[in-house]
């Protein structure tokens, strides 16, 4: 009574642990058992044993033994002396005669001796629920979710000897494709037979194979608990972590457990001893695991396929087989390896009326029909020869004929004939007929291909599926396309969309969406956009108002009861994800898609998308726009190498693509928290810079204009940014460097002038503009070139021409392009128009040409600038030194109000650089000039000049005032060292001092930290009283940093000077006397001082200058390169005058682009909009040149040593597979050849007694067999066989 009850309240516990009432079915939540019993202790409230309670006598051991194998000593006293119930029971059965209990052996295992890791074991009943064993496998003990499941039983346990070919395909054959798929081996799991030989198998596998291939076997010991050895070692009821285990070392078999299976099933049917008690719940755990999907986080397009394997087995492996069958569960039967295995091949060969593939299954009620007698003889027959031994014949012959009608689910492998490198082949067709006969409505072909999809085998499908016979249809392929995107399966991808998968059917924004969902929720993209969801989702609670309004009998619908796609993830997400990556150098993704403004707040867009997302949604219909670069952005965001490059290589613009790579995964790198991770994004990011690289680096060998216009086009797919502004985004250095960006921006930073023109001409005309119009400065002859272009371009096959803004033509000819005579008369039309349209740009006079072109251009503009802002300087260190006046009426000087005129042209050219530059947001304006390094020291310094001009105009604060000023000089001074940047060395220089501040704040940080030790030290032992706070800090800080430098105010350490000790004159400002008691130890102090900070911190701050040095100058010329384009875009979008006369060009700016709303024509410099066919030619030049390198590539990688080894290998392989059917083929014509004799000799008897006999009268003798050939042969005895059946007969 006691124990039922607490049975009683143990269930009810768990129950309400898991909120389930008790006829519901247990789901094991490990997350709440680990919260509800801590260290494990909640597996025996669920986990359950078997004891026998019931003493069933063994006839056969004198009433020593029960029929459960267990001694009398072992059963309980009541169990054992109710003779009336052990009267009337003469067999013993688990289920009646045993009771479950709290099990009491769990935990980890190690082996000793055995240097490997722990496994998991756990005892447990026959009768436990399979759900709850794979949740907590998977869950809890960390087994990976399987892909396959392979059970492999027979082999006789300890008694039969394994054959060696078939150790040989476990080894090659079976672990090889668990590898290769990622799946479960299961078997007994103990040293004896097939178990033994799958760990030793396993054992030699993870020797050899790296640590992910071994994440991928995992071996499964599912073992009855009474027959292993041992066993009391195991017992723990708290649980094991670790229980020890000591195997015998020994060559025989026994019942120990293996030590290479991850994880132990210990079942438990209450016997001891005895075998079979766990194939009840094997075939359970089997059947339930067949329903579960494969994939990530059961993402699979396939529920989890299992296959039992048979090798070998006895007569009671007969049963197993068929319970398997009946529950529709492949099997694949290894021919010759033993008596059942056998039988079962011979079935089928027997019994067959057709060939060795399976016929189609019956119909429904056909199944049931008794088999014929000669069927049946024929079976008997069989299992006669097999099991000549077995009382219960019939029974076995009824099992034998259950399995037969089965027989489609049975496959067969012939070991001796069978390579084991063919063993996942057959595995994989197994499994296919199995799902043929399980989903009948399903293609042929679809089937198979999602199983090579979940295993990853695209050798397989290449072979077998993609070789030219199957022709793929769409809707075959969408499924499969989709579980290989999800489960990152590149190969897969490039395979399918080689045969037939149109990606812009596929790829719809609802697939998309899809695809965004299913991000794995330990990456970081995944957390980025479940922020941004549950941000919007909270706008969805809006005011009362607007509650109600939604509310109302018009819209139903609540924002928090609408339809579940705006609770969902959606392209809104990723586009903010990819607005805050890619900053403001893209306009927003997919905006356009849902109806938003990007100049609209943030707040209010997510409402919007709220009401939008509760419609319709038609948009999630149509095919993505740029299918491609979709799925690039997608694996990118996951940091998944292999598929980003394959979509970077069917995505167009190669280069800009590359460079967004680059860029986002730079982002993500910083944002990542792991460092396996954040250094595997950082690699890719650079491995995407080396390609934007190396395709930029074919253009500019191919054409130098269209490479040009490469750089500066506007991207349509990447948001209207341009390679140069990607690039700079993404600080891609090594790009900048190429000569061919270089060579851009020496041609915009000369503009028409020549590249080679000397600075001092430069200087001489800038004071003397009238030199400009002699030869002293030699420009590019832009006439001659526009000559040359319009005569190429009257030329039929249109040449590259080398024009700056893109207008050439591609390298594929006319004829190439004008496929239809549409496009001929379209050309022909275009060609007439231009030649009777009026030119745009009139021919300017030469004396406003020239002007314009000296004027106008970037370096011309630097150079004023530069010397302005010396006569700036000057005239600033002149007023504050010379000519400072005392405040009104008496100043300022007149000089000086020409000094505020010219700091206002600067503040006028400040706020146009902020607010007139571009077409973004005003706050994303602000922004962007916010970020700049020098503009926030323009600010600085405009801000301090203003302070001091306002101070210095009042009596009060007029030193104030001055002090500003000076000050600020020197912020303004310091503004030079950005002119310099464009020096070639004396730019990096600058990049090393930036660098080198932040090692000097580490250095202030440890010095701090000693000044303020020994500086408070000092001070308590030299002066005892010293209320003076001015003077407490300097002795604290001030003096002790000059103690570094060398100055030692020896004498006042011994004092002598005149001071008191009298407290009040001490408060009134007396000097206090030092206390000369501790002078010793102050001296060793500040050696200790001197000897820390003079010696080790400065020599540290030397070596941390001398690292960052070399550091960047070793990449000095990257790191000028790349600063020398911020500086000439800066100085190309700045008007050509520099101040104060700056505010004349900000007049005729103001009129010209405001006024008159002329557009520029200088921004086409670095941004170039191309449409229509322009661009397509562009991009097919640059798809053509990336082709090269991929191409180039390829070659190189294939004349590798690596990969000619692995050709070598293959094509040894195939040898040896020609050589297995060669010998195979011998063996078939020996055969055939004592065949032959047999018949030779048996017609030569039959010869010999015809001529002997008086039927057959003969007028020539028998013909010879010199010169025949073996068809001859065979053809002669067919004939002579026919004439003398046809002579008995007549």
């Amino acid at each position: 009574m006691e124990l039922s009850t607490g049975r009683i309240l143990e269930e009810n516990l768990v129950q309400s642990a898991f909120h389930l009432t008790p006829g519901d079915e247990l789901t094991l939540q490990v997350s709440d058992c680990d919260n509800l019993f801590p260290s494990q202790s909640w597996i025996p409230k669920i986990i359950k044993k078997r004891v026998c309670t019931t003493f069933v006598e063994d006839s056969l051991s004198n009433g020593l033994l029960c029929q459960c194998g267990g001694v009398r000593e072992t059963h309980c006293s009541i169990a054992t002396g109710d003779f009336f119930g052990t009267a009337i029971v003469s067999q013993w059965d688990s289920s009646q005669h045993s009771s479950e209990y709290p099990t009491d052996a769990f935990g980890e295992l190690e082996f000793a001796g055995a240097g490997r890791r722990h496994s998991h074991f756990l005892r447990l009943s026959c009768d436990t629920p399979p759900h709850i064993m794979y949740s907590l496998m998977t869950t809890h003990w960390g087994v990976p979710s399987p892909n396959l499941v392979v059970s492999v039983v027979g082999g006789g346990g300890g008694r039969v000897k394994i054959k060696p070919w078939v150790r040989e395909v476990l080894r090659q054959g079976l672990v090889r494709a668990a590898q290769s798929t990622g799946a479960w081996i299961v078997t007994g799991g103990l040293r004896e037979g097939v178990g033994r030989c799958v760990g030793e198998a396993v054992r030699d596998h993870a020797a050899a194979a790296s640590s992910l291939s071994q994440k991928k076997v995992i071996a499964v010991g599912v073992a009855p608990w009474g027959l292993v050895h041992n066993r009391e070692w195991l017992v723990n009821s708290e649980g094991s972590f670790p229980a020890r285990y000591y195997v015998q070392n020994t060559s025989h078999d026994s019942c120990c457990l293996d030590s290479n299976y991850q994880a132990f099933l210990l079942v438990d049917d209450g016997s001891v001893g005895r075998r079979g008690g766990e194939t009840a719940f094997r075939a359970k755990m089997e059947d339930y695991i067949s329903h579960q999907r494969t994939g990530i986080w059961g993402s699979g397009s396939i529920d989890v396929p299992v296959l039992c394997m048979l090798i070998s087995g006895d007569a009671a492996m007969l049963e197993r087989v068929d319970l398997s069958l009946k529950k529709a569960t492949p099997w694949l039967v290894l021919d010759g390896s033993g008596p059942a295995a056998d039988l079962i091949c011979e079935l089928l060969d027997a019994l067959s009326a057709g060939p060795m593939s399976p016929p189609s299954p019956p119909p429904e009620g056909e199944g049931s029909e008794k088999p014929s007698a000669e069927l049946r003889d024929r079976a008997r027959e069989k299992v006669r020869r097999h099991f000549p031994a077995k009382a219960d014949l019939e029974k076995l012959v009824d099992r034998a004929l259950s399995i037969y009608k089965n027989r489609d689910l049975i496959t067969v492998f012939h070991g001796e004939q069978e390579s084991p490198d063919d063993f996942d082949t057959v595995l994989l067709k197994a499994l296919v007929r199995a799902s043929k006969r399980v989903s009948s409505d399903a293609s042929e072909y679809t089937e198979e291909l999602k199983l090579a999809v979940a295993w990853n085998r695209v050798d397989i499908a290449k072979s077998e599926l993609f070789n030219g016979d199957i022709q793929w249809k769409y809707e075959d392929l969408e499924d499969s396309m989709t579980d290989a995107l999800i489960n990152d399966k590149p190969q897969f991808i490039r395979l399918f969309n080689e045969n037939g998968l149109n990606i812009l059917d596929y790829l719809t924004y609802r697939h998309l969406e899809v695809l965004y969902r299913s991000l794995s929720d330990s990456s970081l993209a995944f957390n980025l956009l479940q922020r941004l969801l549950t941000e919007r989702q909270g706008l969805a609670i809006c005011s009362p108002k607007e509650a109600l309004a939604l509310k109302s009998p018009q819209n139903p619908m609540s924002p928090l009861s609408g339809p579940s796609s705006a609770k969902e993830l959606s392209l809104y997400e990723v586009s903010r994800l990819l607005w805050d990556i890619l900053g403001d150098v893209c306009e927003p993704f997919y905006y356009s898609l849902l109806g938003l403004d990007q100049t609209t707040s943030t707040r209010r867009t997510m409402k919007q998308v709220n009401k939008f997302l509760q419609g319709d949604c038609s948009y999630r219909e149509q095919s993505c726009l740029y299918p491609w670069a979709s799925l690039f952005i997608w694996a990118v965001l996951q940091n998944r190498s292999e598929m980003a490059v394959y979509f970077w290589e069917m995505a167009g613009e190669s280069v800009h693509s590359a460079l967004a790579g680059c860029k986002i995964l730079r982002e993500l790198s910083k944002l990542e928290s792991e460092t396996e991770t954040k250094l595997s994004m950082k690699e890719l990011a650079q491995k995407f810079e080396n390609l934007a690289l190396d395709v930029f680096s074919e253009c500019y060998q191919s054409s130098e204009s269209r490479s040009f216009t490469l750089l500066i086009r506007q991207s349509p797919v990447w948001g209207k940014a341009t390679c140069l502004q990607m690039a700079t985004s993404a600080d891609a250095r090594h790009f900048f460097s190429h000569d061919g960006v270089q060579s851009l921006l020496s041609q915009i930073w000369w503009g028409d002038m020549k590249r080679s023109t000397k600075v001092w001409k430069l200087v001489l005309s800038f004071f003397l503009p009238p030199l400009i119009y002699t030869n002293l400065i030699s420009f590019r002859l832009v006439e001659h070139e526009e000559e040359v272009r319009s005569e190429e371009e009257e030329v039929p096959h249109g040449r590259d021409t080398e024009s700056l803004d893109g207008r050439d033509a591609t390298m594929l000819s006319l004829a190439d392009i004008m496929q239809t005579e549409e496009d001929v008369e379209e050309y022909a039309a275009l060609r007439a128009n231009l030649k009777s349209a009026p030119s745009s740009n009139p021919k300017r006079p030469f004396i406003l040409l020239r002007w314009r072109e000296f004027w106008f251009a970037p370096v011309t503009s630097f150079l004023g600038n530069v010397l302005m802002y010396f006569l700036f300087l000057i005239l600033f260190a002149y007023i504050l030194l010379l000519d400072f006046k005392p405040p009104p009426p008496h100043g300022p000087s007149t000089l000086e109000f020409v000094l505020y005129f010219w700091v206002f042209t600067m503040v006028c050219e400040e706020i146009r650089q902020t607010f007139f530059r571009g077409s973004t947001t005003l706050y994303q304006r602000m922004k962007l000039y916010i970020e700049d390094m020098w503009n926030k020291c323009d600010i600085t310094a405009i801000s301090l000049f203003a302070l001091g001009m306002c101070c210095r105009m009042f009596p009060w604060s007029y030193e104030f005032g001055r002090a500003v000023l000076a000050v600020d000089y020197m912020v303004f001074t310091l503004r030079l060292i950005h002119i310099f940047a464009i020096h070639k060395q004396l730019g990096p220089k600058i990049i090393i001092v930036e660098k080198m501040m932040k090692d000097i704040f580490f250095f202030l940080f440890f010095l701090a930290v000693w000044l303020l030790a020994y500086g408070v030290a000092n001070q308590a032992l030299l002066y005892s009283y010293d209320p003076r706070p001015g003077w407490i800090f300097r002795r604290v800080f001030y003096r002790p940093y000059l103690h570094i430098f060398g100055q030692i105010p020896i004498h006042e350490m011994d004092g002598g000077k005149e001071c008191t000790n009298n407290a009040t004159l001490i408060e009134a400002g007396a000097e206090p006397c030092m206390n000369t008691d501790h002078n010793w130890l102050v001296v060793i102090l500040l050696v200790i001082f001197l000897l820390v900070t003079n010696i080790l911190l400065v020599n540290l701050l030397i070596a941390m200058f001398s690292h960052t040095f070399s550091k960047v100058q070793e990449h000095s010329d990257n790191y000028w390169k790349f600063q020398r384009y911020n500086l000439i875009v800066e100085y190309h979008s700045r008007p050509c005058l520099a101040p104060p006369f700056i505010l004349i060009s900000h007049i005729h700016l103001i009129i010209k682009r405001h006024i008159r709303k002329i557009p520029s024509t200088k921004i086409k410099h670095f941004v170039l909009e191309i449409h229509g066919r322009e661009a397509s030619r562009l991009n097919t030049w640059e798809a053509i040149q990336k082709e090269n390198i991929l191409f180039a590539q390829n070659k190189r990688e294939r004349e590798k040593d690596s990969e000619r080894l692995k050709r070598t290998s293959v094509k040894v392989d195939s040898v040896l597979k020609q050589m297995a059917e060669i010998r195979d083929h011998d063996r078939r014509l020996r055969m055939l050849e004592t065949e032959l004799e047999y018949c030779s000799s048996a017609l030569s008897w039959m010869t010999e007694a015809l001529s002997q006999s008086n039927l057959v009268k003969t007028t020539r003798p028998p013909p010879a067999l010199r010169g025949k050939v073996a068809y001859s042969i065979l053809y002669d005895i067919g004939y002579m066989y026919d004439l003398f059946l046809w002579k008995v007969a007549s």
